[in-house]
């Protein structure tokens, strides 16, 4: 967004009457997020830094989610909205970012849990966006059709076979984009931005997300599950996440092929940062690589008699 769009936008939502100072922007994949001063407030204009919808990504579900999720103290409070420009202007939250010994620690394995289950238990707004593992895979194969059509889709699908004959769960609101890049810790209580993919889904999908986004391993994830519980998971219960972290590398590696086929358009403002797609790249071969290792992995869970799935003996 041009600097002088950008003056006029804050000029008219931002609220005050005083002078303006406008920092930033901080660049992410899809987003550009100002930092703007007014009356001694500090605020958040957001804006899309790539097309939105071809990636997945519903402003008026958004918009409606962070209403809800502001009123819990989850997120921070919303102040305008323009789901067709893909703008969103909030009030802006200081905090600190987790460093990837963070994530590991046994304390904040408990914070996210408790984090997780407040999120949970928001009530959907309505009309519910619904999403399931494979509506994200259908969604993102369109963009790209070579993940699309390798055999790591044969194999997605013989994963969602797997996941469809296990005990099913209702639904709840989940975030959906759950990394440390968007966890804001205040010291005594944590917050979420950008919830731009949230949608109701399996609770044990945001857990998949935490645990993929992290590069937990199985310990890890089965430590974060237990604590999430509060009590040791039922084989049914593990083997469950275990596929939803699959499935969840596997969308990321289709949303990382559907964003490197996107056109590449210049980005306005003060500050011009390296190119994002050799991130997203490199990523999509460390992706590519554990989803391959992790097919392997599958072959550890069998069917029994109960329809459920069970852990093989070794």
């Amino acid at each position: 967004m041009r600097l002088a769009e950008l003056e006029r936008l804050a000029a008219r939502h931002v609220p005050g009457k005083g002078v303006l100072e406008i920092q930033g922007p901080e660049r992410g994949l899809v987003n550009e997020t100002y930092r703007v001063l007014r009356d001694g407030a500090a605020y958040a204009v957001r804006v899309a830094a790539a097309n939105p919808h071809h990636l997945g990504v519903d402003r008026g579900w958004e918009a409606r989610v962070l209403t809800r999720a502001a009123a819990a103290d989850l997120a921070p409070s919303l102040l305008y909205c323009d789901p067709g420009r893909a703008i969103l202007i909030s009030s802006w939250v200081d905090g600190r970012a987790w460093s990837a010994s963070d994530v590991r620690q046994a304390g904040n394995l408990s914070r996210i849990a408790d984090l997780l289950h407040r999120i949970h238990a928001l009530e959907c707004p309505q009309p519910v966006r619904v999403v399931t593992p494979g509506g994200w895979i259908d969604f993102y194969a369109a963009g790209a059709p070579v993940r699309a059509a390798g055999t790591l889709r044969q194999a997605a699908d013989r994963q969602l076979a797997l996941l469809e004959a296990l005990p099913r769960v209702a639904p709840v609101l989940c975030h959906s984009d759950l990394h440390t890049q968007n966890l804001i810790d205040r010291g005594g209580s944590l917050l979420l931005l950008d919830w731009e993919y949230a949608h109701a889904a399996d609770p044990f999908w945001d857990l998949a997300g935490w645990s993929a986004n992290n590069d937990f391993g199985e310990e890890l994830t089965l430590e974060l599950l237990r604590v999430y519980l509060g009590r040791t998971p039922a084989a049914h219960e593990f083997a469950r996440l275990h596929l939803l972290v699959w499935l969840y590398d596997f969308v990321c590696l289709l949303w990382s092929e559907c964003y490197l086929n996107l056109p590449v358009e210049p980005r306005g403002g003060a500050a011009e940062g390296a190119d994002p797609r050799a991130d997203v790249s490199a990523r999509a071969v460390r992706l590519e690589a554990r989803l391959n290792a992790g097919v392997v992995e599958s072959d550890k869970f069998r069917h029994t008699g109960d329809g459920k799935l069970r852990r093989r003996e070794t």
